[in-house]
């Protein structure tokens, strides 16, 4: 933030010296394609006031002098609405921009000095008269204010002359009356410049807030791409660590197998017992650290298969409630020796569903393992397959352990995460089974839902889509039989079929 704080101050000090109004260059040149579009749509009404103009002052002076006087305001104000024109097709560059506010401003004048003109023309003093020329001026004064907003300097440059015309014009016929309309022309021309200042200062406001918000999109973008081709890289690298575990699968797990292999022949005393006893302790340590990092390790790479898209699902048919109880047989006794109770709730006559019984196997295994290491001695777990809403076929495993914050949720269903509780834990993992679990059923289809309450419980409910229940087919409606064709009799009295007629067999039509 301070660098693009810094970074800004020292471009704005940079536009402030090469442009000739203070502002930024691209400010410049934006104020005087508004100055110039505005003039051009308002071409037409400045037209319409000088024709009318010049047929009411055709009362007062010579009709020759007035046409004479709207022809040369006609010719000012199309070379003015010419010149905005031009300024709109050229390419702006700073020098144009100075080049162009000069001859804007000059021409401004002009047009001012061509209306003031028109009224310091002797005419009757007169209260028609005189309202006459304060209409005329105010008219002039706020159109050429709005028109030239944009420019500051032109407004002035057109609207001062219009107002000392009139002011003098009031102030030489030395009544007071005429002093009073002198200063409310003077006041008027003060209203209107402040006026036209604000509708600068409002047009330049909001080009500011323009330019920082494309400033702002343009460093959203390029921040985007960084995070993008960071991302790319992310992903690259994340492809390449999963396929590399992957390919390690055979080179991991062989050493693994030898280790275990005779550690547990040392352990069980096969070839005899162990000279010092303590040997055998080594050994079943040996044989226990072994088992788990290759439980550790057989975790790492279905992830990393998973992960690198290598993971096949062999689909069949499964029953869900099956799966269940043959998980919950399995860690029955792990349960049994810290005293957690584990409750059953089925649904009845639930169809099996298409999916992967391995990885279907793997998940309640998953969930069930994490329910009895965080579910202290005497806790209870309860295992439950039904329906969803939907028509599909959910099992959640829910237990009264030590629960997880709200804000670790989403630590522990990341790979590798691991809450607050577990790191406490005594029997810490290495934080794969949820996401493991969340894997695999995102390859069926389903969701994974983890919901939990500090020292309340945890719960998780896996749920498979609809389209994977598998609905009873109907009954195979049997054929009638149909009846033996007569075949014709041969010489010998003995019916034949004809020749290259096929058999029917009845009921099957095959």
């Amino acid at each position: 933030m301070r660098r693009r704080t810094a970074a800004q101050r020292v471009r704005e000090a940079r536009d402030r010296i090469t442009s000739t109004s203070g502002t930024r260059p691209a400010f410049d040149h934006e104020l005087l394609r508004q100055y110039a579009q505005t003039r051009i749509s308002a071409s037409l009404v400045i037209m319409l006031l000088a024709a009318a103009n010049g047929l009411l002052f055709s009362l007062w002076i010579e009709p020759y002098n007035a046409a004479a006087w709207a022809t040369g305001v006609f010719a000012l104000h199309l070379i003015i609405v010419r010149s905005c024109k031009t300024y709109l097709a050229e390419t702006p560059t700073p020098a144009s921009a100075r080049k162009w506010q000069r001859r804007f401003i000059l021409l401004d004048l002009f047009y001012g000095l061509a209306w003031a003109a028109i009224l310091v023309q002797p005419a009757n003093n007169d209260i028609i008269s005189n309202t006459l020329l304060m209409v005329v001026m105010l008219l002039v004064v706020a159109m050429s204010s709005m028109v030239a907003a944009s420019l500051p300097m032109a407004a002035f440059a057109a609207t001062v002359p219009v107002t000392s015309a009139i002011a003098l014009t009031f102030t030489l016929r030395g009544s007071l009356d005429a002093y009073i309309l002198a200063l409310l022309a003077v006041a008027a021309e003060g209203y209107f410049s402040l006026l036209a200042h604000r509708l600068h200062s409002t047009t330049f406001t909001t080009l500011e807030a323009r330019a920082e918000k494309d400033a702002l999109i343009g460093e959203l973008e390029q921040a985007k791409a960084i995070s993008d081709e960071a991302r790319f890289r992310a992903e690259a690298a994340n492809i390449s660590k999963s396929r590399f575990l992957a390919q390690m699968s055979h080179e991991l797990r062989t050493p693994l197998n030898a280790i275990l292999g005779f550690s547990e022949v040392m352990k069980s005393e096969i070839f005899g017992a162990h000279s010092v006893a303590v040997y055998k302790d080594y050994s079943s340590d040996i044989h226990n650290s072994g088992v788990h990092l290759l439980n550790l390790i057989n975790e790492i790479l279905d992830l990393s298969r998973i992960e690198a898209g290598r993971y096949e699902l062999n689909e069949e048919a499964v029953s869900i409630t099956h799966v269940v109880s043959d998980c919950h047989h399995l860690l029955k006794l792990r349960a049994s020796s810290r005293d957690i109770t584990i409750h059953e709730v089925f649904e009845q006559d639930m169809p099996r569903v298409w999916a992967d019984e391995r990885a279907t196997r793997q998940i309640v295994l998953n969930l069930l393992s994490n329910s009895i290491k965080f579910t202290p001695r005497g806790g209870e777990i309860w295992l439950k397959a039904g329906w969803t809403a939907s028509g599909g076929q959910y099992l959640s495993c829910k237990d009264n352990g030590t629960g997880i914050p709200e804000d670790e949720i989403p630590i522990v269903l990341a790979s590798f995460g691991q809450g607050s509780n577990s790191i406490k834990s005594a029997e810490q993992g290495a934080g794969l089974g949820l996401p493991i679990a969340k894997s695999l059923i995102d390859m069926h289809g389903g969701t994974l839902t983890l919901k939990s309450k500090l020292r309340i419980g945890t719960e998780v409910i896996v749920t498979f889509p609809p389209e994977r229940v598998m609905s009873a087919l109907a009954p195979v409606e049997e054929l009638a039989p149909t009846l033996q064709p007569e075949w014709p009799e041969d010489s010998s009295g003995n019916r034949q079929r004809a020749r290259n007629t096929p058999i029917m067999n009845a009921g099957t039509g095959l």
